[in-house]
């Protein structure tokens, strides 16, 4: 059995090498390092892959929560909604800008923001929300649209987890996450279901005039070379990362299906086990694991964790420290309790291996600790 990874990168370099290190090539080649044809051609097959008028690449994922934010016109002082359960950059970037982060709790089943406690964190002066779609599964957004629309709210949706999961509308209808608020931002960090081989990222709209903008701030606030028009910052995508994605991006849907077999294996070998609970399937959203989470109650998810380790299969936490209590935010004024479901989840989620070259074995070995552990 191959050494078990909690993501494994070289193994599908391996099954792609060909494409990939001819397209390497080819950047090389062409000497068009920065903003070279690559780079459109892979912000239009983003935009069809999606179904999205336009998408703007940038260079990370927190820039392209920056940038979102910085098109939108808010003011020092405004508030902005989000979720106290993700990466800090979520609320990094609101703070970063003189806006007031406002944290709201997270469903105990999805793990993302809960829409029905969105009204009353609204003030007069909440300006926009971001939800999280949190290890590759849609928040609510048909309620949390609902909820904007009806206080004139923007939503951003942070799709770092979640690029081509499906949200499904109560008639049916499917929209890719990402192209359902006012903005959508993605991550193409390595370990992302699309990543490449550093950084990049993307903002995703349908509005023309807000597309406008955010490529005039990414490039320095410039339209027209040298001269300047606002505020902007150096935010692009490499030439040679966009040439790996194009790659990448023809494969994504057969890497979210194999995330998702293997996703079923787990379900099916650790779906019986007391105090655990596998990842739940919300009825508005498919799932493309970015990670397979689970909740263990009784407070051994450390021992669990180190036990783990000790057999040789990698272990994540995410995210062992909720946001409002994390020292940088102190200033916000949160403590403990404000956030009961985030903070019990925080105590009590791990995550194990989740990628596309998992094998049958390795999962039946990784299910057969868990329950050795859980059982004696």
């Amino acid at each position: 059995m191959l050494n078990i990874r909690m993501v494994d990168l070289k193994g599908q370099y391996d099954r792609l090498k060909t494409d990939i290190d001819a397209a390497i090539q080819d950047v090389i080649d062409s000497t068009a390092f920065i903003n070279g044809p690559p780079v459109q051609k892979f912000r239009d097959e983003l935009a069809e892959f999606l179904g999205v008028e336009y998408v703007i690449p940038c260079a990370n994922g927190t820039d392209a929560l920056q940038v979102a934010l910085m098109a939108l016109d808010l003011e020092r002082g405004d508030e902005v909604i989000t979720t106290p359960f993700s990466f800090i950059a979520s609320i990094e970037v609101i703070k970063l800008l003189g806006l007031v982060p406002v944290l709201v709790d997270i469903d105990p089943l999805s793990f993302n923001l809960e829409s029905s406690l969105l009204e009353a964190a609204i003030t007069e002066k909440t300006r926009a929300i971001i939800p999280v779609h949190l290890f590759g599964q849609c928040a609510n957004m048909e309620s949390i649209l609902e909820i904007a629309g009806k206080h004139g709210l923007r939503v951003i949706e942070d799709t770092a987890q979640a690029v081509g999961t499906d949200y499904i509308f109560s008639d049916g209808k499917r929209q890719k996450a990402g192209t359902i608020g006012t903005l959508g931002t993605a991550s193409f960090f390595p370990s992302k279901n699309l990543g490449c081989y550093g950084d990049g990222g993307a903002i995703m709209t349908r509005d023309q005039k807000l597309h406008d903008r955010i490529k005039t701030i990414v490039n320095h606030g410039s339209r027209v070379k040298y001269y300047y028009d606002e505020v902007g910052v150096n935010s692009r995508l490499d030439t040679l990362q966009a040439a790996i994605l194009s790659v990448k991006l023809r494969h994504l849907n057969e890497f979210n299906s194999a995330r998702q077999s293997a996703a079923a294996e787990y379900d099916k070998l650790l779906g019986e086990i007391p105090r655990l609970k596998i990842p739940a399937r919300m009825s508005w959203s498919t799932h493309i694991f970015h990670q397979y989470t689970m909740i263990l109650d009784g407070g051994k998810r450390d021992k669990l964790a180190d036990y783990l380790r000790s057999k040789d299969i990698p272990v994540m936490i995410y995210y062992p420290l909720p946001l409002h209590l994390q020292n940088a935010y102190k200033d916000l004024n949160y403590k403990t309790g404000d956030f009961p479901v985030t903070e019990s989840m925080s105590e009590s989620v791990f995550s194990i291996p989740m990628h596309t070259e998992l094998e049958t074995d390795q999962i039946e070995y990784i299910c057969h600790h868990i329950k050795k552990f859980l059982t004696r």
